[in-house]
């Protein structure tokens, strides 16, 4: 289980979370904390968690401005 925090790169962590997706082994872990605004980024992440063959085991609510989703590998 490895935790990345994508805070830094404000609305613009998308490739690099895909990076980070397509890097893993089947059965890891990852969980990612992002910023969000308007919560677009929320649903943009969970496709993009889909789209890499990973399942979304947890998306939440980190505090005022954070999101983190816990994700692991599938395929």
């Amino acid at each position: 289980m490895k935790r990345y925090d994508l805070r830094h790169l404000k609305n613009e962590f998308e490739p690099r979370m895909k990076e980070i997706l397509t890097s893993h082994k089947v059965g890891e872990v990852a969980i990612f904390l992002f910023e969000v605004g308007d919560f677009t980024p929320v649903q943009r992440s969970a496709d993009l968690v889909k789209e890499c063959g990973y399942e979304l085991l947890n998306s939440l609510k980190f505090n005022e401005v954070d999101w983190t989703i816990v994700c692991k590998k599938n395929s």
